[in-house]
């Protein structure tokens, strides 16, 4: 499904609206769905995709190994492996199918959880262990995957992603109608980062120079230990008319929505005609991170209710009634997440500590005298612990 076009006056046209805006201002959770948490297949009249199994199989392939990622590192954390750990558990739905919506030419620009992502970007996992581990700050190449390094600063990377959007303009790269170059950006971040002054700011610049960026926000309803109705009095995607750009809400458990309506919002980036804000509604099973303990602000309750909205159960049931897998398919994937386990376990364990000097490279091109004492006397003060016992 491809959104009409906005008005030549800079406004949108009635379509654009109904689609991406007020048709959904209930206030409450009204999604776009096409996979119920029974695993019944539902249709959208816009946002409506004819999937292929192979594709489906992907998918629930892709998400089950994403989970392996993440209870393999909470479980290297807990064994004191890594420092921490920013948990996904429950988003992965949202994370493949925004993955996968993507075309080689675009770029992410993630926060600190986006490992469902970075696994679609061909990312090995192990390198994400790297900057958990503190023996490095990201150790892949943004240039060779077009996923940028993990941000830790709440919302900045959608400033930056909004700024390579305008550059992305700049290179002739937007509203071409050329497939193979025409090319999106796309900014994760959380309900909590919606609350930033940045991130604010990302959605007046990417309104105001038209650029082709979608906002997606995984909207997993804890900002930490803040709920989202103490952080919003409507629906997140609803803020964004008020910038001027359309904003929709989907299931963000339902793998097979979230591909469409991200491949939609990602289309309309690339024809040129600018940002939209996506809110993946979704809920955080497990902690916001491996410090966190969220039994103490939330009810053991709304887990639960939760869990019945799975999204890698929900879509197995729908493969397992349409005859689309089976129990030696469903093994063959379980013994790959095996595999992956024991290649994330192995490999974090042999990481190499850096040398502590590292910290004086690379940062001048040109080291500073100053820096250079610094150097040579923290140098020096290593030196005399070699050979202690």
């Amino acid at each position: 499904m491809t959104p009409p076009p906005d008005t030549a006056d800079g406004t949108f046209g009635p379509d654009l609206v109904e689609v991406f805006g007020p048709s959904q201002s209930d206030g409450g959770p009204e999604l776009v769905q096409l996979l119920t948490p029974e695993g019944e297949r539902v249709h959208h009249p816009e946002f409506d995709l004819d999937f292929s199994a192979e594709q489906i199989r992907g998918f629930y392939r892709d998400m089950v190994l994403t989970r392996r990622i993440d209870t393999e590192a909470t479980a290297l954390q807990r064994h004191g492996e890594l420092g921490i750990w920013a948990q996904l558990l429950g988003q992965e739905a949202a994370q493949i199918g925004a993955g996968r919506a993507l075309r080689p030419q675009d770029y992410v620009f993630p926060t600190y959880r986006e490992h469902g992502v970075a696994w679609c970007r061909g990312i090995d996992p192990l390198k994400l262990l790297g900057l958990f581990r503190g023996v490095d700050h990201g150790s892949w190449d943004p240039h060779e995957f077009n996923f940028g390094l993990y941000t830790i600063v709440i919302g900045a990377q959608t400033l930056h992603a909004t700024g390579y959007a305008m550059g992305m303009q700049r290179d002739g790269v937007v509203g071409t109608g050329d497939a193979d170059r025409d090319a999106a950006v796309i900014a994760h971040f959380g309900d909590g980062a919606s609350s930033q002054g940045d991130v604010n700011e990302a959605f007046i610049f990417a309104a105001s120079y038209n650029a082709p960026v979608v906002f997606f926000c995984q909207n997993n309803q804890w900002a930490i230990s803040e709920p989202i109705e103490r952080q919003t009095r409507i629906p997140l995607y609803q803020r964004a008319l008020g910038f001027g750009f359309p904003g929709i809400r989907v299931d963000g458990n339902d793998v097979l929505a979230t591909y469409a309506v991200t491949q939609a919002a990602l289309q309309r980036a690339r024809d040129g005609q600018g940002p939209t804000f996506v809110e993946a509604y979704t809920y955080r099973m497990g902690a916001h991170t491996t410090t966190d303990d969220p039994t103490r602000y939330r009810l053991s309750a709304d887990v639960e209710s939760w869990k019945l909205k799975d999204p890698i159960a929900r879509l197995e049931v729908y493969l397992r009634r349409n005859g689309l897998v089976d129990d030696g398919l469903v093994e063959q994937v379980k013994t790959e997440a095996d595999e992956l386990g024991a290649h994330l376990r192995e490999g974090c364990k042999a990481m190499a500590d850096p040398s502590p000097m590292r910290m004086f490279e690379h940062v001048y091109a040109e080291i500073p005298e100053e820096l250079a004492v610094q150097r040579d006397g923290y140098a020096d003060y290593l030196a005399t612990f070699e050979g202690a016992h």
